[in-house]
Formats: C-alpha cells, structure tokens, sequence
C-alpha cells in the first residue's frame, strides 16, 4: 500500500492527485481483501482513475514532459511545494534537526511513488494507461512553450531522483535543487502579477509564464541610463544600500523595456519582479507580508504610474516607500515608469495661490512632489533626435533582416514617424515591423520604382 497518508511536508498534491490515487488504491486493496467491487462501483473507479491520468497529461502538454511524466508530476510537487523544510534549504542549503528527520520520512514515501507502476489498479480495473505515461512523447511545438527553461530543470532533477540509490541520496538531490532554484512559484519563475481570491479579502501572487526575452543590450542607445539602472540593481543584489527608481521620459523611448531587460539579465542572481497596477496599491502592505522572510531580491514594478487630481492611491504607495510604522523589507525595491516626472498631475492654481480653493497652496504642491522625492534614483528617457533615430533604425533594420539602402530606409521612416507619433525606439520598431508585414510583391514593385 501507498503511504500517501503519512506525508507530513509534502502533504496533498495538485488539485489533490496524491490524494485521489491514495482513495483509489484503498479502495482497489479492499476488493482484493474480499470486498468485490460491483459494476456500477468498477466504472465510477475507472472514471476517477482516467480523469487522474488525464491531469498528468494535461501537465505534461503544458509543461512540455516528455519520458517518464508520473516521475515528472512527483518531482513537479518537490520543486513547487513551499514549507518549512523546503524555504529552509532555499536559505541555507541542507538543514539538520527535527525538520530534517522529518524530510527524510516523506522522501522514503516519495521514493515508493517513484517505484510504483500502477498495476495493482489497472489489474483491478481492466485498464492499461501507465503504460502511455510512463513513455509518454511531448508532440508540441517546444518554441512555443512559455515553460522550456521549468521543463528543463524537473526532467532533469526528475531522472535524478528516479536513478537515487537510497533515501539519503534522493534527500541531498533535492536539497541541492532548493539551494541552486528555491522551491515554490517564486524558485522557478520571473514574473508575477497580483489576483485577488473571489472573496476579495486576500490576494495572490500570481507566476507569468510567458515574460518577453529581452536584455538591457536589445535596447539601443541610451547607454547612460542604462548604465545607472544597472548599477542601482547590481547594488541591490549584492545586499548594498540601493533606492527606489523612477524611469520617466517621452512615450516608447525604453522605460518599460528597460525593466525587462533588467529581469532577464538579472534573474539567475535572484531577482524576481511582481507588477502591480495602479487599483492594486493598497494590496502592497499585503505583498511585502508575503515576500520579506524569502531568500530572493523583489521589484515592485508599476509602469506607467501617474495619478490625477481626484486619486489618492498614491498615498498608500508613499506609506510604503517611506513613512509608514513597517519598515519596508531590504530585500524589496520599487520601480516605476512614467511620462511624468512628478507623477501628479499638477494645476497653475496650486502654484498661484487661489486662495477661494485652497488657503495652503505650498502645501498642496509639496504634497503631490512628495511621491515623486521618494524615488531615489530618476533616470530621464528623452525622444531621440534624428541622428539617434536614425541609428536606431539602422540597427533594427539590421536585426530583423530588412534589406534596403539607408536612404530609403531614412526617408520611409521620417514619414511614417510624423504620423505616427513622432521619433522614439517604439516607432521605429513599429516602422520595421510595418515593412516585415508587406506583401513581397508590393516589396518588389516599391524597388523597382
């Protein structure tokens, strides 16, 4: 018999599979004890037991598995299962003590799953389904995935626990996987979002699976605040004093690319970043709850933050900043973008003294720059000029394999930029895209005239 019920750490499963496998064994051993299973009860197991291998396929297409996909599935509920054990080693490696006693007796539990083939059910129920899993072929496109580099790390910490000597050895393999990864959503992904439970009262962070694959360098030109947002985040991931960043600028000038660019360089040495949206602020005392004691450095990251008169959202995120009774955890930062450099929207009549609205007007401006002065680093991202512009479309045209003489390329371009917003890297990529987009003929017709 499985000793599913016995799992203390590792208790449950996704969507309770471990469980619902535990129920149908016991169910199947108790036929076999003398308590014969009539028809109607042989179909409703047989349904369980297809809707169980039917979650591990589902799994498997998502995840992009291949081999083995019940070892894939077990070692997919190690790596993605958060307690105490696991966030211990995520911070110090291998651990001694009770706790570590403790693992061991679920990885003895983990090691028979490993081993077991299913047959005592399938025998029961006249059906043969481990087979296809045990062999199974990932037939999707793995471009597509959003997963490839996930996939990666469970298969091959997967055929190591299924090739471990002994307890002892299957222990250390994982250890050393929550050392290397950490363990849970914020172990293996990038990127998060918030989403509230349907109660409304709590909110979840939330993995993106599917993050823009992008570097700091894809971004060309401005090497200066390129140069300034690095440093501040390299600061902050060595553990030195760092400051909040504010990235303001013309629109499609890179605000937004640079954060990406910063995740993607800087995630194998622990950055993460949660995106949390203007209506969500006062989620973030909630947030930081959630990630202060994790072995991670977070980016709270709100792009195109800016407020209007009539909002005062902005409040709770100068609490957090700076003011409130908590001190903000050393392992957080806030990064945002904006078109504004003071974030407020501001009136002449808070600068000129209408007295009828307002009788402390100073006091009123101070109030709206005071969220602003709370970033401690301000990186200006101005529209190119023309020659910038044009170096920017040089390099894109290159990349993306567009053939046609600089002058051409120059001359297309200022005319599409007038009506298109005006000079900026976003234009220019849009410009690009438009002459990937054409029809070859009409390509060919444009060359020959």
């Amino acid at each position: 018999m499985l000793r599913i019920r016995q799992l203390v750490l590792y208790r449950d499963g996704e969507n309770g599979l471990l469980s619902e496998l535990s129920s149908i064994q016991e169910r199947v051993a108790g036929a076999d004890a003398g308590d014969d299973l009539d028809k109607a009860e042989r179909f409703a197991l047989t349904d369980r037991y297809t809707a169980l291998m039917q979650k591990m396929i589902e799994k498997s297409e998502s995840y992009g598995f291949s081999g083995n996909v019940w070892h894939s599935f077990l070692t997919y509920l190690l790596v993605y299962n958060e307690n105490a054990y696991s966030r211990a080693c995520e911070i110090r490696g291998s651990i001694d003590g009770g706790l570590n006693r403790i693992a061991l007796h679920d990885f003895r539990i983990f090691r028979e799953l490993f081993s077991y083939r299913f047959t005592d059910i399938e025998e029961a129920l006249d059906v043969s389904l481990y087979e296809m899993v045990s062999g199974y072929e990932f037939g999707g496109d793995d471009r597509r995935l959003a997963s490839r580099r996930i996939r990666d790390r469970i298969e091959e910490l997967s055929g190591r626990l299924a090739s471990s000597r002994d307890t002892e050895e299957f222990k250390k393999h994982v250890e050393l996987f929550y050392r290397d990864f950490g363990c849970g959503k914020f172990g293996l992904h990038k990127a998060f979002r918030l989403v509230h439970h349907e109660s409304g009262d709590m909110v979840d962070i939330v993995p993106i699976t599917n993050v823009v694959h992008m570097k700091l360098d894809d971004l060309v030109g401005y090497e200066i605040q390129k140069q300034k947002l690095r440093e501040n985040t390299e600061a902050f991931l060595a553990g030195r004093r760092a400051n909040n960043c504010l990235l303001f600028g013309d629109a499609g000038t890179g605000k937004s690319s640079s954060i990406k660019g910063i995740l993607n360089e800087y995630y194998g040495q622990g950055l993460r970043i949660i995106e949390v949206y203007k209506h969500q602020l006062r989620d973030l005392v909630d947030v930081l709850a959630q990630i202060k004691n994790r072995n991670y450095r977070f980016i709270i990251y709100m792009d195109d933050l800016s407020f209007e008169e009539f909002e005062t959202e902005y409040k709770y995120l100068k609490a957090v900043i700076e003011g409130g009774l908590e001190k903000k955890p050393e392992n957080v930062l806030i990064y945002a973008t904006s078109n504004r450099r003071h974030l407020i929207r501001e009136n002449y009549s808070d600068k000129e003294g209408d007295i009828r609205s307002d009788m402390h007007t100073s006091d009123t401006v101070q109030e709206k720059l005071s969220l602003a002065y709370r970033f401690g680093v301000t990186i200006y991202f101005g529209a190119p000029v023309r020659k910038e512009f044009q170096e920017i479309l040089r390099v894109l045209a290159e990349r993306n394999g567009v053939d046609m003489p600089p002058e051409q390329l120059y001359l297309e371009a200022n005319a599409w930029e007038l009506s298109h917003g005006g000079r900026s890297g976003r234009t220019a990529q849009q410009f690009i895209d438009h002459l990937l987009g054409k029809d070859p003929e009409e390509k060919n017709d444009e060359v020959t005239h």
